[in-house]
């Protein structure tokens, strides 16, 4: 019995001073927390998507409670009903968000472009890429594997005869889907614009209509009609300043005098835009 006691006693004693010791550190190390981050982190949607510029949700409420010139806007998925609740937590100006959707620059689908070879592996767009460009003609369109349908966190987007679509009003402008798709030809805009480029191919005018009937072949002439000067023809792709489009006084004349329809006009409503008109 006195051997246990021994061997115990001496164990117990170090585990106490041990705890001991800890219990002080922790209070004399504590690192003290904003009593504001929990409030704020809890009113953000937790996508962490990095729309916002920082590194996910705890990276902005972090941000937000450190830095009083970090604007309360910046929670894109989150809309102005978050922005609402972080300006009130945190005693500043309201300030409205602007609501984005996803869109898609390429249209070439199975009825417009065709494969150069037929693909057997891994069902993912960035594997694909890697094989010559794709299996696609066209080397800058849509792969149609669907990695950009399998990140998006509220299934906004699906793969329909090839090509990636983007469902506007199911999108909450995360931005997670830009940054997925190895071509990079998916896009956040205002979900007011109307007028999308619906192609990415920067290959000169001969060369794009040989791969695909809707791609762009930078004849100019959507840059010569519009009105606003928003549309420019950079890299053999036309591009829309959207910044200019809004101004546009014969709205929708690009689309229809596209040589090739590459430029769609459609309502890019999203979800956010439907709830405010569902609460009014």
């Amino acid at each position: 019995m006195d051997a246990i006691l021994t061997a115990v006693i001496p164990v117990v004693i170090i585990g106490v001073i041990c705890a001991a010791v800890l219990v002080i550190a922790s209070k004399l190390m504590a690192v003290k927390e904003d009593e504001r981050f929990p409030v704020v982190r809890e009113c953000l949607p937790g996508a962490n998507c990095g729309a916002c510029g920082f590194a996910g949700c705890d990276g902005y409420a972090k941000a937000l409670c450190e830095n009083p010139d970090t604007p309360s806007n910046l929670c894109v998925p989150g809309a102005d009903a978050v922005s609402k609740k972080l300006s009130e937590i945190l005693g500043v100006e309201f300030e409205d968000v602007v609501e984005q959707v996803a869109v898609v620059h390429c249209a070439g689908d199975c009825n417009k472009t065709q494969d150069k070879f037929v693909y057997h592996g891994i069902e993912s767009c960035a594997a694909a890429k890697l094989l010559y460009g794709g299996k696609g003609s066209c080397t800058y369109g849509c792969l149609g594997l669907g990695d950009c349908a399998n990140a998006c966190p509220k299934n906004a987007i699906y793969i329909k005869d090839g090509t990636a679509r983007v469902n506007q009003r199911e999108c909450i402008g995360c931005g997670i889907c830009t940054k997925t798709c190895p071509n990079h030809i998916i896009s956040l805009v205002a979900d007011v614009e109307k007028a999308v480029v619906t192609c990415s191919n920067k290959d000169k005018g001969a060369v794009t209509r040989k791969v695909c009937s809707n791609g762009c072949i930078g004849c100019k002439k959507c840059e010569r009609v519009c009105p606003s000067k928003a549309i420019k023809v950079i890299d053999n792709v036309a591009v829309i300043d959207y910044s200019k489009c809004p101004d546009c006084e014969d709205f929708g004349v690009c689309a229809k005098n596209c040589t090739t329809g590459c430029i769609m006009i459609s309502d890019l409503s999203g979800i956010h835009r439907f709830k405010e008109e569902e609460e009014k």
